[in-house]
């Protein structure tokens, strides 16, 4: 039997994503000792498996949309020979790797102890290794110890990936080359995504909702602006629809949904790509050994949302392992990452205010929002004042030539109420929600807002002018 070895730190983080790692870095920056404890790769899944790599990979659509653009619209005689897929995905990976390469250099200069291997609690605040050089060390937290441990792909039964026909998005990322045609079951922002780069990279693609929008969670108007676009691109949308089964053939998938109207139709395609949302990984985290128990979806919630703690004292949640309000968003993790290590430290930092965290979805076009949509803003009994201003109403929206929509929610109120949310649709719109994100998060009103000069020509135009018209000094639309 190995010797236990035991060891104390002021903070113990158990998993080195986005989450994790910047609980780490602040802690540590603020004079903590800290521990963090992972079995994989810092990074996570957001640098390794999902936002870094997945986002590579649709620049690489939007350049190969750009080539046809050339061509059709701009009389650019271009052509496409082919995609050499190796030198693309060597591209990905070595911005991943770069990363990678980055994150683990911050967290050796701040002087955080990464000790490779799998934790689990034993305690409240005692923490052993299971694997790895360091297996058999138990470590105590005097400060406390901070959950961090991610999520993984959601599968379904009847639909266990086996990594070629049925896949996850993890799967398709790193599959050898992308399939000529691919049934993307799930129209939340990784479906989304994923059928709009697999359309770009030339696959037929049908993706199919069981809800009756894309992005439902998102502004209604948002899920239409989408839905159009990707129509318009060829791909074949199909909301309110489910998958009754699918069957495993040697070249591909033959899948039956039943659509809006109660029809069954079948799908034969290639790749069959479940993207239907991801579940918390506590599976080997000990959660009962320190008196924690997840809730019905799995999450481990906490009993203090301004401290991100349980009901155990000097257990901490960031990141994934979160439930609803938290967005299951690598910035948003951030953000609770700064919020614990401040509260360990013994500040008394802000909460994590989730409605002003922008939310962004990199397909073609691109939807970006933060704040309310109409619906809820109505829902929670606020006297609303909506203006959509579309993206080709300024000279730069008919550049792009993509369509797109500025839509602004915001309280009644002569010369313009306070703003409740920010709804953008149209290319590049991931890069202009900043603005917005200040404007809900510091209670802007719009008439205020309308007092800032956007440049010219640009997209933002379309945000200033969506506030000139609520403060009743529209120019390019008026009443």
């Amino acid at each position: 039997m190995a010797e236990t070895r035991e060891h104390a730190t002021d903070v113990l983080v158990i998993g080195g994503g986005t989450g994790g790692y910047s609980t780490a870095l602040r802690a540590a920056a603020l004079g903590l000792d800290v521990v963090l404890a992972e079995r994989d790769l810092v990074g996570g899944t957001c640098l390794h498996r999902g936002c870094i790599p997945s986002k590579a990979m649709l620049h690489a659509a939007e350049l190969v949309d750009g080539i046809a653009e050339a061509r059709e619209r701009w009389g650019v005689k271009a052509t496409l020979d082919s995609v050499d897929w190796s030198a693309l995905t060597a591209t990905r990976d070595d911005i991943v790797s770069r990363n990678h390469r980055g994150v683990e250099g911050h967290l050796a200069h701040a002087g955080v102890r990464v000790v490779r291997g799998s934790a689990s609690l034993t305690g409240p605040r005692t923490v052993r290794i299971d694997s790895g050089a360091e297996a058999g060390a138990v470590w105590t937290a005097r400060r406390g110890v901070v959950l961090a441990t991610g999520s993984r792909p959601r599968t379904l039964p009847g639909l266990e990936p086996d990594g070629s026909r049925i896949v996850t998005s993890d799967d398709a990322l790193f599959a050898p080359g992308l399939p000529g045609s691919v049934l993307v079951l799930g129209g939340g922002a990784i479906g989304v995504e994923y059928a709009s780069l697999h359309r770009s990279m030339g696959a037929e693609v049908t993706l199919v909702e069981a809800a009756d929008r894309l992005l439902p969670l998102e502004d209604a108007d948002v899920s239409r602006h989408l839905t159009r676009g990707l129509k318009k691109r060829g791909v074949d949308v199909r909301v309110g629809a489910r998958l009754e089964g699918a069957e495993v053939l040697e070249d591909g998938v033959r899948a039956t949904v039943r659509d809006a109207r109660g029809e069954l139709r079948t799908v034969v395609a290639e790749r069959l790509l479940v993207a239907v949302g991801r579940v918390p990984v506590t599976d080997g985290l000990g959660l009962a050994a320190a008196g924690l128990a997840t809730d019905a979806r799995g999450f481990v919630a906490p009993a203090d949302w301004s401290r991100l703690e349980t009901s155990v004292p000097g257990v901490h949640v960031v990141g994934d392992l979160l439930p609803p309000p938290s967005l299951g968003l690598a910035h948003a993790s951030f953000a609770e990452g700064l919020l614990v290590a401040e509260t360990l430290a013994g500040g008394s930092p802000r909460p994590v205010d989730y409605a002003a965290v922008p939310r962004v979805t990199y397909s073609s076009p691109q939807t970006a929002s933060v704040g309310l949509s109409e619906s809820e803003a109505r829902e929670r009994g606020h006297e609303v004042e909506v203006n959509s201003m579309p993206l080709t109403a300024v000279a730069k929206g008919m550049v792009h030539g993509q369509g797109g929509v500025v839509k602004v929610v915001a309280e009644r109120g002569d010369g313009g109420g306070r703003v409740l949310g920010v709804h953008l649709v149209g290319p590049h719109v991931s890069e202009m929600i900043a603005e917005s994100q200040l404007i809900v998060g510091w209670d802007a009103e719009a008439g205020d807002v309308a007092q800032h000069v956007h440049a010219h020509p640009t997209l933002s135009e379309a945000v200033g002018e969506a506030f000139l018209s609520l403060a009743g000094r529209g120019l390019h639309q008026q009443g």
